[in-house]
């Protein structure tokens, strides 16, 4: 059961993460009638929503990642790097990129910034550690899978 949690937590974070900042962050500048004003206004909001769905996702792959078995030092680290690159997110480019925002919704012109480029990067970097944490999973699994306990027959 715990393995189950240890791949669909990890799964689903991933499939949120591509639907929206790969998927619908960029086709709502593309739809007709929107303006750039209102997909930035829709974009805080989404992005907001899916930062804090990120911040649960993260706290329960914790636990389960500390719960026994343990998942091992590479997928604990691979967690660590969960949490720097989402705390990167959280404390850096999102209050940044909520500035140039401000500045856009206000009528101004923030010129050019490579805020974006950084964190489209920060999000392939999360699904990045996605996947290898589901690796990790998935191995620890089927190693725990194939071990099996010593009954009382094999002491003789």
């Amino acid at each position: 059961m715990l393995v189950t949690f240890r791949t669909l937590v990890p799964g689903f974070w991933m499939g949120l993460l591509v639907a929206l900042a790969f998927i619908e962050t960029p086709l709502k500048f593309l739809a007709p009638g929107v303006t750039v004003p209102l997909a930035l206004g829709i974009g805080r909001l989404v992005l907001t929503a899916a930062e804090l769905a990120s911040a649960v996702l993260l706290i329960v792959l914790t636990v389960i990642s500390l719960l026994r078995p343990r998942l091992g030092r590479g997928g604990l680290a691979i967690v660590a790097g969960l949490w720097a690159t989402l705390l990167a997110q959280l404390a850096l480019i999102r209050p940044a990129l909520n500035a140039r925002t401000d500045t856009v919704l206000a009528g101004g012109d923030p010129g050019d910034s490579p805020l974006h480029g950084i964190y489209v990067a920060s999000d392939v970097v999360l699904l990045v550690l996605l996947v290898a944490y589901l690796v990790c999973a998935v191995r620890q699994g089927r190693s725990a899978t194939t071990r099996r306990e010593p009954s009382p027959r094999d002491a003789n």
